[in-house]
């Protein structure tokens, strides 16, 4: 691994959608808080198990997420949902 990836080509990707992604370096949309790149350093589909091996690797500053079909449009491009309205 070690790929350094935008978080639409990680969700986007076989290898990584509908799995637990561990990020190194990782930047995050400053309005929604939403993963934008990172390099990849482990993937599995088992979170304990995910955990467990960065422990061990003392990868501790990673930041483990969960790679979603539905993120696989960046943060900034996905559409603001209406707020509902008040009926008097």
């Amino acid at each position: 691994m070690g790929s350094r990836l935008t978080w639409p080509q990680i969700c986007r990707s076989d290898e990584f959608r509908g799995r637990w992604v561990a990020l190194d370096e990782c930047r995050y949309d400053p309005r929604t808080a939403k993963p934008t790149e990172g390099t990849v350093v482990d993937a599995d589909e088992d979170l304990v198990a995910l955990c467990a091996r960065m422990q061990a690797s003392d990868s501790r500053r990673c930041a483990i997420l969960f790679c979603d079909e539905r993120d696989d449009v960046g943060p900034s491009s996905r559409p603001t949902p209406t707020p509902p309205r008040a009926y008097h």
